[in-house]
């Protein structure tokens, strides 16, 4: 069983599937587990534990009851997905050619914590990306 299960609910299912697939082929070398189109779900695992669900919004937002609410809103950032990868500035490259867009540069940040260095990205859906290396 995985401790952890990172989900995105994206709005666009396909360009999400594109964007990650080629993400984390780039930055990990590895691959869907399981694509299920119909169900619009695809998730990703490294070494047997999970990376990263995909879920299409429209199929969770009427169980938890926020069909009603705005697509958008306007608050400031509730979560985002932080990958550990060996090269901050190559996968943050890597990324942007996959159609990431750095909303912050890497840098160092030995405020946040000794050689810690960090990009931050927007993937196509909007959702924020810290890549992290030591």
């Amino acid at each position: 069983m995985d401790a952890l299960h990172p989900r995105l609910l994206v709005r666009d299912f396909d360009t999400s599937l594109r964007f990650w697939t080629a993400a984390l082929r780039a930055l990990h070398g590895i691959e869907p587990v399981k694509v299920v189109p119909e169900a619009r779900y695809a998730n990703w695992d490294l070494d047997g534990q999970a990376v990263l669900v995909i879920f299409a919004r429209e199929n969770i937002v009427r169980i938890v009851g926020t069909d009603s609410l705005p697509e958008h809103a306007a608050a400031q950032d509730t979560g985002m997905l932080v990958l550990r990868v060996a090269d901050t500035d190559d996968a943050a490259a890597r990324l942007a050619a996959h159609g990431a867009t750095v909303v912050a540069a890497p840098q160092d940040r030995p405020e946040w914590g000794p050689g810690l260095r960090t990009a931050h990205l927007r993937d196509p859906e909007g959702n924020l990306i810290e890549l992290q290396s030591y």
